[in-house]
């Protein structure tokens, strides 16, 4: 306690020092803090919008289906069993129909992806309430980016050319129905939706589909020759970026964090040197070598309480405010899966490990220079000697 006392008695006599240092740490803190929410909160919002644009809970897979290699769409597919179309009547299936098919957007030919789902789905936030029509023709619909790239509009046709199931090429004019906008490029790039049945008519593939997404209602269990994804091998890839991210922003914490601690470390260094005969003084009134180390580590180490408080003064509005209005990118386009708009989420685990990093951190540089005092001799203490 009395360590405690004459710590931050010390650390406020020494005045500007004292706040340059404390201002500096403070600094550290908080961007660990702002950097980490950041990527926890891109996190965040990055896997709920997979899960609703793309995976739901979970899929089954075709055992033949690999979504990195488009060799096996031909042959991965099979009909749905009665007991896989009662949960799809009970919304908590979704099939999905993909093909592989040649568009020719105004002349000119790109490879796309056609996938057929149920224009009554609720399952995926896919707005395939757009394929219904009582209008004669094939209707589709396509994301935003497909949209760019094909410069394709609304009501605009396009040619898309395709093989069925018995490997016999066909062609057709599809006429886009809606464009819709979507933070997850799987679902936009390259991907053209039309009605289920119309894709299982163009293949020749009746009630049959390459994968099913599952709704939260799903009770889990197996279905016969279907190969179950759980979440965590369908956001393996995502979970990667983020820990790349945040293994390259953890470099900049440590040197940004150094910087300070390196800083406390000086001035620590200094105030010893300085301060010699107030130790030799500590020492000859009965303090014990141990005692007079812990003043010195504690008012080292007190910085970093200091440079909580002042962190949080500027740091909680700062904080508060970007989880209402978020930190906005403009309209990302870099093929990952990211909002436009990204608020931060400072969970309390984030901000006691980040305080504990801090803490520990500078007790331990402010440390290193007061084991001397262990060595100095009063006598030489006293009159102002280094060992």
């Amino acid at each position: 306690m009395l360590a405690l006392k004459l710590a931050f008695k010390n650390l406020l006599g020494a005045g500007l020092r004292t706040w340059l240092n404390v201002s500096i740490l403070s600094f550290a803190f908080v961007l660990i803090i702002f950097y980490n929410g950041l990527l926890d909160g891109w996190n965040r919002q990055g896997i709920k919008d997979t899960k609703e644009w793309e995976i739901g809970e979970g899929q089954f897979w075709h055992p033949e289906y690999d979504e990195l290699d488009p060799f096996t769409i031909q042959d991965a597919h099979a009909p749905l069993s009665e007991k896989i179309q009662k949960l799809v009547n009970e919304n908590k299936l979704t099939p999905i129909l993909i093909s592989e098919a040649t568009a020719y957007p105004q002349g000119r030919m790109r490879s796309v992806v056609l996938k057929g789902i149920d224009p009554k789905q609720t399952i995926s936030k896919i707005p395939s309430a757009g394929l219904e029509t009582t209008e004669k023709g094939t209707f589709a619909i396509i994301g935003k980016r497909m949209a760019e790239a094909t410069k394709l509009k609304e009501g605009d046709n396009m040619l898309v050319r395709w093989r069925d199931k018995n490997g016999t090429y066909d062609a057709r004019e599809i006429q886009i129905a809606a464009i819709f906008k979507c933070n997850v490029p799987p679902v936009d790039n390259g991907q053209i939706y039309v009605s289920l049945d119309v894709l299982q008519e163009m293949t020749n593939m009746p009630n049959e589909a390459t994968l099913l997404v599952t709704s939260k209602d799903f009770e889990g269990g197996e279905l016969e020759n279907w190969a179950f994804k759980d979440l965590d091998f369908l956001l393996k890839d995502f979970h990667a970026l983020i820990s790349a991210k945040k293994g390259g922003a953890s470099i900049m914490q440590i040197v940004l964090l150094v910087l300070a601690l390196l800083a406390i470390f000086d001035t620590q260094v200094l105030s010893i040197f300085r301060r010699q005969k107030e130790i030799g003084t500590y020492i000859a009134m009965g303090m014990t070598r141990f005692q007079v180390v812990g003043i010195f580590t504690v008012e080292g180490g007190a910085h970093s309480i200091l440079a909580a408080i002042v962190g949080a003064a500027y740091g909680i509005p700062l904080f508060i405010y970007l989880d209402k209005v978020g930190i906005t990118f403009g309209t990302p386009d870099m093929g990952i899966t990211i909002s436009e708009t990204i608020y931060p989420y400072y969970s309390v685990q984030l901000i006691i490990m980040s305080l504990l990093l801090v803490v520990i951190s500078a007790t331990i540089v402010s440390y290193l220079p007061a084991r001397k005092i262990s060595k100095m001799k009063p006598t030489d203490a006293l009159k102002g000697k280094l060992q």
